[in-house]
């Protein structure tokens, strides 16, 4: 599903417009990509958390020249499911399985 069939499906299960629904979810991704850069966690209860970690610098190589490069440290976005949407999934994949 990518962001259009997103907003679609958003709007068809809410009665909003294309629009709104597209605001709406623009909104949340805004929501959540700010509170992210202030280092905060946004917990969804059955779906997951959010949050920001942290990767130490390291050492790489250079694929072309075999070179060792310095990689510097860096905060990334991360996301952990929580464990009820983890166990939709695998009763999706077994329900699969087993047709």
């Amino acid at each position: 599903m990518n962001k259009g069939e997103l907003i679609e499906k958003i709007a068809k299960d809410t009665g909003l417009s294309k629009a709104q629904s597209q605001k709406s979810l623009e909104s949340f991704v805004d929501a959540v990509k700010g509170s992210l850069k202030k280092g905060d966690k946004v917990t969804l209860v059955g779906f997951g958390t959010f949050s920001v970690k942290k990767r130490n610098a390291r050492k790489g190589r250079n694929p072309q020249t075999q070179e060792v490069i310095k990689i510097k440290a860096k905060k990334v976005p991360h996301f952990s499911p929580s464990s009820h949407l983890k166990d939709t999934v695998e009763k999706a994949r077994i329900s699969k399985k087993k047709k």
